[in-house]
């Protein structure tokens, strides 16, 4: 004869594990001896024949009825995610109607190691003249970023009149809100499934901060040593001394608008800067051109790229030596 496995019958049915979900539902999930005094109560006290069966149960058992595919089948429920609905910055899209003064922001996380956070860069980028500021913080908390950030907006030769971000909470929170609101910038971020929105800072992260500071592994607390770096050399190289390409838009014979960068409009952010109509009109109180004439006019573009190498290996042996000392 073929081997037949041996079965308990089954004492307690399916309709007796939708009356334990029922019971559970309607109770919110009470202990298992209280559920139990229910179900006896709905059979003994108010005559409900069909708790007979279920209110003989032992309370092992009615957890090992929770913990079964058939209950759970019963008691699952299912609900969409919602999103978090932040009134903090407008969801528009970025508009700077040829006017310097709108800037998209972003952070570049330099590496980790053994556990550890590297430093975090703030790369701020005008939308119209492609001026470029860079400043590091140990991390990208109020604490740390709200200084920094005060500090990078006025690092800037016009006056700032917008502010776009994507939706990190580095950036959308109160402290932030507070500051820009402090200095008349208006605030807007990224709007959902736009993902060109901060594309402009996005692209800048790779072309000039990736590629002059790498990918490697920076520790925390060498961000004042980087931010040193970045405000004698490297921010004055991107704006005075490296030239960047400037979209034109024109309308191609289907009709359609395409974006050309033609090479004879390739020149330096504050090139782009002092050939706007009326550019002195955008100017901080205390800038000029003169002023501004006199940094760039200082050494040549291979003369000031020399520098800012030599100055980048300087920081990169100290940071090494930092990081040996500390291993």
């Amino acid at each position: 004869m073929p081997y037949q496995r041996h079965r308990f019958p089954r004492k307690y049915t399916p309709a007796d594990v939708i009356l334990l979900a029922k019971t559970d539902e309607l109770h919110w999930w009470l202990s298992g001896p209280a559920t139990k005094k229910i179900m006896e109560r709905e059979y003994q006290v108010y005559g409900h024949s069909e708790f007979e069966n279920i209110s003989l149960i032992s309370v092992a058992h009615l957890y090992n009825l929770r913990m079964s595919n058939a209950y759970r089948s019963i008691t699952r429920r299912f609900t969409k995610t919602k999103p978090v609905v932040s009134r903090i910055g407008e969801r528009i899209k970025p508009e700077a109607k040829g006017m310097p003064g709108y800037i998209r922001i972003d952070t570049v996380h330099q590496g980790d190691m053994n556990g550890g956070k590297g430093v975090y860069h703030i790369n701020a980028v005008d939308e119209v003249t492609q001026w470029e500021i860079v400043a590091s913080v140990e991390r990208i908390s109020e604490t740390y970023l709200v200084t920094v950030l005060e500090t990078m907006l006025l690092q800037f030769p016009f006056v700032i009149r917008g502010f776009h971000s994507d939706n990190g909470s580095e950036f959308v929170n109160r402290i932030v809100a507070q500051l820009l609101n402090k200095m008349l910038i208006r605030f807007i971020k990224s709007r959902p499934r736009h993902s060109n929105d901060n594309g402009l800072v996005e692209s800048k992260n790779g072309s000039v901060v990736r590629k002059q500071l790498g990918y490697a592994y920076i520790p925390q607390r060498c961000a004042e040593l980087v931010n040193g770096f970045n405000r004698d050399f490297f921010n004055p190289y991107i704006n005075f001394h490296r030239p960047c390409f400037f979209p034109v838009s024109v309308i191609d014979s289907k009709g359609k608008i395409k974006k050309t960068y033609p090479y004879k409009d390739m020149v330096t952010p504050y090139g782009k800067l002092n050939s706007l109509p009326q550019a002195e009109s955008y100017l901080r109180l205390g800038i000029t051109f003169e002023g501004l004439e006199k940094i760039a006019n200082q050494m040549s573009d291979n003369q000031f790229a020399e520098r800012m190498v030599n100055a980048r290996s300087n920081l990169f042996q100290q940071i090494s030596r930092f990081v040996n000392r500390v291993a």
